[in-house]
């Protein structure tokens, strides 16, 4: 009875602060993230003081998803609500002078606020397309203001920049053979190349100021906060260089929490914290090519590239100061749901497509069950080619293809790296994620007697569901021409090298 009564207020101080003044929505997004990372999900040397505050006081997910293990269609499903196969976004990411970009007929969660009032603003890696004139652009997808880099910023020369202070260059791999690295203010190159040690700085500055004046003005507000971090090469500036015990990695790291941090005193500043939903989570899992500079799965099997739970199992907090209730949830959700969720939250009208994300008040507000039963697993190649490489249902995951990735080269297991070929599995593995996390033990049918009607159960959902999928027109594949990439200087010679100012 007392569960009841409070979930009753729950839901009724909701309905009074959605009625008194449309919420805002701040979406924090880091770059190859692992479920690992965070002091709060585990690590014992990682340095994320703000982070472990939003999970302390919110809510914290055990089972949430990203819709791709790589950041350009990870990006477009959590901005569109729809698996990237519908938009196009496939395979792989985008090139620095990719002729095509996310369609402009999809709706994005900028596009579903703006006729709600709402002020919007990009800050940091966008990835989905700069194309023509810059048509691709945020700009041009609903976001009032952009203020960061197109795509990720190791997709240029980078050996030649300054990562750390006082001058310690930035290693890993980086595009040589493209234009030096822009920053970019809506449509227009600031920098060529970025400055990386004062560059989280700047998206921070940015945010509060997007925050701090929509809040003057009492316009509701949304925030894409799409961070660069962790992405390699990793950087940092002179507040959190040197500063945690995890190396260039937990550097980078610390250094989005403190943004994060910045981020939380600036709605607490203007007065709008109790009327804002905070949401952090991850693109991809992390990138174990890159060992100890590269981030962390946890328990989980692999990382970026793969469609093993490291590879799209994030970790993802939800903040909303007096509405929603501290805890943790195993309840299943995916950025797939943010759009929904947003939408109905705003009172909004919902994008007239196939939309592939639920809306999970139920979780954030009520801590009850999720709506979503399932979860579906492409891969990063074109889906054509094999279709589903898996399908999780309720705590079950089943495996009909596997395959390693670059991504998650050097891992000691054998499953990730490059080397583990594409394999197909009929009948599927099947693993009990609840039990079996790591996925190393599929179920037989001497431990699980009715392994034979779970295989059939979930076939006929990745059935259902697949006979709902049409391919967009693969936008990725359109290629590439070196006339599109960035340059602030576009008539100079010789190019790239010439694009610098």
């Amino acid at each position: 009875m007392m569960k009841f009564l409070l979930l009753s207020v729950s839901v009724a101080l909701l309905e009074f602060v959605c009625e008194a003044s449309p919420p805002n929505f701040i979406i924090l997004f880091a770059d190859d993230t692992g479920f690992g990372d965070l002091g709060c999900y585990g690590h014992p040397s990682s340095l994320t003081p703000n982070l472990d505050r939003l999970a302390t006081d919110g809510l914290r997910f055990t089972d949430f998803y990203s819709a791709s293990p790589l950041c350009s269609p990870s990006r477009a499903s959590l901005l569109t609500g729809r698996y990237p196969a519908r938009s196009g976004i496939y395979p792989n990411v985008f090139d620095v002078g990719s002729i095509g970009g996310l369609p402009l007929n999809e709706t994005t969660i900028a596009e579903v606020l703006k006729p709600m009032g709402y002020a919007t603003a990009l800050v940091g890696k966008w990835h989905l397309g700069v194309g023509a004139n810059g048509m691709f652009l945020p700009t041009k997808q609903g976001f009032d203001q952009f203020l960061g880099i197109p795509y990720a910023h190791n997709m240029g020369p980078c050996h030649n920049l300054t990562c750390f202070p006082p001058d310690v260059k930035c290693t890993g791999f980086c595009e040589d053979e493209n234009v030096q690295v822009p920053l970019m203010g809506n449509d227009v190159i600031l920098q060529q190349p970025v400055d990386l040690l004062t560059l989280e700085r700047t998206y921070r500055d940015s945010a509060t100021k997007f925050i701090t004046a929509a809040a003057k003005k009492r316009q509701p507000f949304f925030l894409f906060h799409s961070s660069q971090h962790t992405h390699g090469p990793q950087y940092a500036g002179v507040g959190a260089a040197g500063r945690s015990l995890r190396g260039p990695f937990g550097d980078a790291l610390l250094e989005f929490d403190q943004t994060v941090g910045d981020i939380l005193a600036t709605l607490e500043k203007t007065g709008v914290s109790n009327n804002t939903l905070v949401f952090f989570t991850s693109d991809n899992g992390p990138s174990l090519s890159a060992q100890s500079y590269g981030g962390n799965s946890g328990l989980l099997k692999c990382g970026k590239g793969t469609t093993y739970d490291g590879g799209m199992r994030e970790p993802a907090i939800a903040y909303w100061p007096g509405v929603i209730e501290p805890g943790v949830t195993h309840e299943l959700a995916s950025t797939l749901d943010l759009l929904p969720t947003i939408t109905k939250l705003a009172g909004a009208k919902l994008p007239q497509v196939q939309l592939d994300g639920v809306d999970m008040a139920s979780i954030l507000f009520n801590h009850t069950r999720s709506p979503r039963e399932t979860m579906m697993f492409y891969p990063t190649t074109p889906p054509q080619q094999h279709g589903l490489f898996a399908v999780r249902w309720g705590k079950y995951k089943a495996h009909y293809y596997t395959s390693g990735s670059e991504f998650s080269d050097h891992s000691p297991n054998p499953d990730c790296p490059p080397s583990a070929k594409v394999k197909s599995h009929d009948p599927p593995l099947v693993f009990d994620l609840e039990a079996d996390p790591s996925e190393n033990f599929p179920l037989t049918s001497d431990d699980t007697p009715d392994l034979l009607a779970l295989v059939e159960k979930i076939k006929s959902v990745k059935e259902e569901f697949e006979a709902t999928m049409e391919f967009g027109e693969s936008q990725i594949l359109k290629g590439a021409d070196v006339e599109l990439q960035p340059c602030c200087n576009p008539q100079c010679s010789p190019k790239p090298t010439c694009c610098h100012c």
